[in-house]
């Protein structure tokens, strides 16, 4: 096995960790489901899927008995700290809350926590049980590949990207939509929607790997051969400073080999290019951006222009 490279002609955009959700509410923390469009449990239905945990939503009876208990757990903690005079080290006993604001879809965030919606052959069945952390070996890992063609879900074990793993692929014109979801852990679940509306809820501890794949499902790719001359011209102006302020610096002059143009949900253009120093592994680092209005010239920055 090797790390994962993209077909020849096949433009990589970014790649980064993700797994199914969990919930967060206490009714469903801890927990996911994958349902059908009736709200039924199919995960053993999946093709290939290894058995896995069976879960129940908590009553309210359930989260009273936790809550009592880990309120007692923080009191006891709090206790000890106070009396060893460390409470300022050990920091607040409560510590910062994983979940903020008010869940915007309830039925699918507090009353149930389904993590894959799909009828019976949808897009979202065919994702792999890898991607299941109550599934997968606890030293295993996977991540999300987008190019300008496909989305490849990768998995390796104990983080050796080298020894990348197919195990599935959608092609990008699949793709619906893609939305954050707030009510979740650092603001990292995000859904993506499948154009035979099966979907899926995915989340990432890394929140440059949420941005990326965010900015790069929920706008169009304009090809190089439909952009104007004034595009162009705007986006060959904007790598000529980019390499004579890399010359200034004591550098040769930053040479990006490739680059993409997608237009965001306000109308704006933005430009994206990896330079040789980029790593497919890691992220794709090593990119600029340039932000332009639809005739090339300097945009009103809008909300989600640049995530």
């Amino acid at each position: 096995m090797a790390a994962w490279e993209p077909r020849r002609g096949e433009t990589l955009l970014s790649r980064g960790p993700v797994e199914f959700a969990t919930g967060m509410a206490a009714p469903v923390s801890g927990m996911r489901w994958f349902r059908d469009t009736e709200r039924r449990d199919i995960q053993h239905e999946l093709p290939g899927w290894p058995e896995g945990p069976t879960y129940a939503v908590r009553s309210r009876a359930d989260r009273n008995v936790r809550n009592t208990a880990r309120k007692a757990g923080v009191v006891g903690h709090t206790f000890v700290a106070l009396t060893a005079g460390i409470l300022g080290a050990v920091g607040s006993p409560f510590g910062e809350p994983r979940v903020r604001g008010k869940s915007e879809d309830p039925g699918n965030e507090v009353d149930d926590f389904p993590v894959l919606w799909a009828q019976e052959g949808g897009i979202a069945r065919t994702l792999p049980w890898q991607a299941d952390p109550a599934r997968r070996p606890a030293n295993y890992r996977t991540h999300l590949i987008i190019t300008d063609a496909r989305l490849v879900m990768v998995g390796f074990p104990d983080n050796q990207t080298s020894r990348d793993e197919p195990l599935w692929e959608a092609q990008r014109s699949s793709v619906a939509q893609v939305e954050r979801k707030k009510f979740s852990e650092g603001r990292r679940n995000f859904t993506i929607t499948f154009t035979d509306g099966s979907w899926c809820r995915l989340h990432s501890y890394s929140e440059n790997a949420v941005n990326r794949i965010l900015r790069h499902l929920s706008s169009d790719l304009l090809p190089a051969d439909q952009l104007t001359s004034a595009q162009q011209k705007a986006i060959d102006a904007y790598l000529a400073e980019r390499a004579q302020s890399d010359r200034k610096s004591g550098g040769s002059g930053t040479v990006y080999p490739y680059g993409i143009v997608t237009r965001r949900p306000s109308g704006n253009l933005l430009f994206e290019a990896w330079s040789d120093s980029a790593d497919p592994v890691n992220g794709i680092a090593g990119a600029t951006m340039h932000l332009m209005s639809p005739e090339g010239g300097h945009p009103t920055l809008q909300p989600g222009d640049l995530d």
